[in-house]
C-alpha cells in the first residue's frame, strides 16, 4: 500500500467527494492513515469537498419550455430516409428468398444422387448376399 501525501489526499477529495466510502477501494486505506495523523488538514479537505457535494446534489435545472423544444425540433436536421425506407425491408426479403431457392435446390439434387447411391448399395449387397460363390465360413 502506498503512502497518501496530502496533495493527493486532497486530489481524491476533489475528484471524488467529501465521503470516503465513495473513494476508489485501493485508497481508502492509505487515506483513513493519513486522516489519523493529519485531522484538521483531511477535515477541512473532506469539509470542502462535502460543501460542493451539496451544492452538487441541489442543484436542479429548470425543464425545457415549448418553445425551446419547438425550436430545437424546427432547427433539426430532416429525414432524407424516404424511398430507402422500403428498399432495406425488400432487399432482405429478396436475400432470403434467393437464400431459400438455392438450398431447395441443392436439397433435391443431392437427395437424387443420395438415393442412386443408396439403392446401387443395396443392389451391391444383395448380389453379394445371393451369389452363390460367396463363402459364409458354413462347413469350414
Amino acid at each position: 500500500m502506498a503512502s497518501m501525501t496530502q496533495e493527493r489526499f486532497e486530489a481524491y477529495a476533489e475528484a471524488f467527494g467529501g465521503d470516503v466510502s465513495r473513494w476508489p477501494a485501493e485508497a481508502r486505506e492509505a487515506a483513513a492513515l493519513l486522516m489519523a495523523e493529519q485531522p484538521a488538514m483531511t477535515n477541512g479537505a473532506l469539509a470542502r469537498a462535502g460543501r460542493l457535494d451539496a451544492a452538487l446534489d441541489a442543484w436542479r435545472t429548470a425543464p425545457a419550455g415549448a418553445t425551446l423544444i419547438g425550436r430545437i425540433l424546427d432547427t433539426a436536421p430532416r429525414s432524407r430516409r424516404g424511398w430507402r425506407l422500403w428498399l432495406s425491408p425488400a432487399v432482405l426479403g429478396a436475400g432470403l428468398a434467393a437464400a431459400c431457392a438455392a438450398g431447395v435446390i441443392v436439397g433435391v439434387q443431392l437427395s437424387d444422387r443420395a438415393s442412386d447411391a443408396s439403392e446401387v448399395a443395396v443392389a451391391n449387397t444383395l448380389s453379394a448376399v445371393s451369389s452363390p460363390s460367396l463363402d459364409l465360413g458354413e462347413g469350414a
